[in-house]
């Protein structure tokens, strides 16, 4: 994938009327269909989308039709990491933003919320996120966003790097709730995406020990390839040496049997950030908790990521380009989500307008 910028986009006069989308009708049940391009509002700006990654929360409405409290019950447009080029702006944007090449933040806060007001727009119960029900997502070949979150990408990051600083800025969020600072000794279970990218985020944040915990080799070894200073199999008892020896663990499996036995590498008034899917409700060891004064919180999306980001990729700190494993076009949306089962693969892409 070439760094450059693309071509200049047509004049917003010229755009189409109609875009091809991958919409989402049930589980396992995706279909390319015709819809409107959408009218920006005044505060937003119309993008072209470049490229899209895949997130396993659409993987798991894809296979099931619901992830949490949230179930596909009408038709769905999924993909929520993604970056393009502005092609059309907004009554109260600036013009000159015609042809940008942006990131974008898949989130649309009330501006009034109590949340929003004190900082955690994240956390806003009324928020509009790509890709959740409710709010159509980027496998499509054009999206509305407010301007302020299309972020300008300079040249030098690529459009496959611009759709994933979404997860890098998980994994920003993570780190940054871990505490993680120069000399940081830190475990992370699971080497899926979140896990390879919070372990190179961990690493330009200063952490010195950082341990990678899965289940598969083949992920192990991608770990030690993008940061991790060690690898452990927890099926083979390899982090038995761990025992309130970290600062911070970090779960990125979403796995009851990671979380039990992170809790217990951590040293007293150390930090455990939950960041994975998967566990609903998982019984604690509350005493040991207490007496070690552990801080335990979650990661929901992110706040106030981008900038950070972007710099840290435009300053070769972190390597997304060399986390892309497969490209797919509109059509092949199905093999894209189909292709995470894959333990090689860390990330797909789709590209909507290849």
């Amino acid at each position: 994938m070439s760094n450059s910028a693309p071509a200049s986009p047509p004049a917003s006069d010229a755009l189409p009327t109609t875009q091809r989308a991958a919409v989402l009708h049930a589980a396992r049940d995706v279909r390319i269909q015709e819809r409107p391009v959408p009218d920006p509002a005044a505060d937003e700006v119309l993008v072209r989308v470049t490229s899209v990654g895949v997130c396993g929360s659409d993987v798991h409405f894809f296979h099931d039709g619901h992830l949490g409290d949230w179930s596909v019950d009408e038709p769905l447009v999924l993909g929520h990491e993604s970056g393009g080029v502005i092609v059309a702006v907004g009554a109260d944007v600036d013009p000159a933003r015609i042809g940008e090449r942006v990131s974008i933040e898949p989130q649309h806060p009330s501006h009034a919320s109590a949340e929003t007001l004190r900082g955690e727009y994240n956390l806003d119960p009324d928020m509009q996120f790509y890709a959740v029900p409710g709010t159509d997502g980027a496998f499509q070949q054009y999206v509305t966003i407010q301007s302020h979150f299309a972020f300008s990408i300079p040249d030098s990051v690529s459009d496959e790097a611009a759709a994933l600083m979404e997860p890098l800025s998980v994994a920003i969020a993570t780190c940054r709730k871990a505490g993680i600072q120069p000399g940081s000794r830190v475990l992370i279970a699971g080497a899926g995406p979140i896990g390879i990218v919070t372990a190179q985020v961990a690493r330009a944040f200063g952490a010195t020990d950082i341990i990678v915990s899965d289940l598969a080799e083949a992920r192990r070894e991608t770990a030690l390839s993008f940061g991790a200073t060690r690898v452990v199999d927890p099926a083979a008892g390899g982090s038995a040496d761990l025992d309130r020896s970290v600062d911070a663990f970090i779960d990125a499996s979403g796995a009851a049997p990671a979380v039990l036995g992170g809790i217990r590498s951590v040293r007293p008034g150390g930090r455990v950030v939950l960041v994975g899917m998967g566990i609903d409700e998982l019984a604690l060891p509350i005493s040991y908790i207490q007496n070690l004064e552990l801080t335990i919180t979650g990661v929901f999306r992110y706040a106030n990521t981008w900038p950070a980001a972007i710099a840290l990729v435009a300053a070769g700190r972190v390597d997304l380009d060399r986390m892309v494993t497969g490209r797919f076009g509109l059509d092949r949306v199905v093999d894209a989500l189909e292709s995470t089962s894959d333990p090689t693969t860390i990330k797909s892409i789709v590209t909507p307008n290849s």
